[in-house]
């Protein structure tokens, strides 16, 4: 996204209303030391931000114009010592990334708006594929620009395409680094 303010506005245009304000987010992703999650397309995920939510995510199902997947998610009390318990499992944590997130509730639709440290984002999760679609219409995105991959699979895509030698998805690791959509394998929807 080129323009963030300017889809917020037309959110609050269309009556949307604001479900959580501009907030830094730090997630911890963990895999088992032999990487099964990541290679099943699993993701086990504990974020902090004005709390903290342990997340599961499965594989999403193949052949969707949006990504659908089951997704598991519920507030922990204490940030570390979620932390120290997955460790305790056997599970560690294989990467973090950070961004800026701000929510907005739009009908049935949950719309975030994410500034992340290769570019910003919008993120618009619904009952189905139709009503993403036309949300997406009524913000003035184009349909087809839209991508289904995570940002870890775009933070894998722009280290390749760039030769980043950065280990996380962090503001501090990729600053100073400038990407551009085509470095990721995509195009400005707005």
């Amino acid at each position: 996204m080129r323009d963030l303010p300017a889809v917020a506005s037309r959110l609050q245009d269309l009556s949307a209303a604001l479900y959580a304000p501009r907030v830094h987010e730090t997630n911890l992703r963990f895999d088992t030391p032999d990487g099964m999650l990541t290679s099943e397309h699993r993701v086990l995920r504990l974020r902090q931000d004005a709390g903290s939510v342990l997340t599961y995510k499965g594989p999403a199902a193949p052949g969707q114009e949006v990504s659908m997947r089951q997704e598991i998610e519920f507030t922990v009390s204490d940030f570390q010592a979620a932390r120290h318990f997955l460790e305790a499992l056997g599970y560690q944590v294989s990467i973090t990334y950070e961004k800026y997130r701000t929510m907005y509730q739009l009908g049935s639709l949950m719309v975030t708006l994410d500034e992340m440290p290769f570019g910003s984002f919008i993120e618009i999760e619904g009952p189905d594929a139709e009503s993403i679609r036309a949300a997406a219409a009524d913000l003035h995105l184009d349909w087809e620009a839209r991508s289904v991959a995570s940002y870890l699979a775009l933070f894998n895509q722009v280290s390749n395409t760039l030769g980043l030698t950065a280990q996380n998805l962090t503001f501090a690791e990729l600053q100073g680094v400038q990407v551009t959509p085509h470095d990721l394998g995509l195009r400005y929807a707005d």
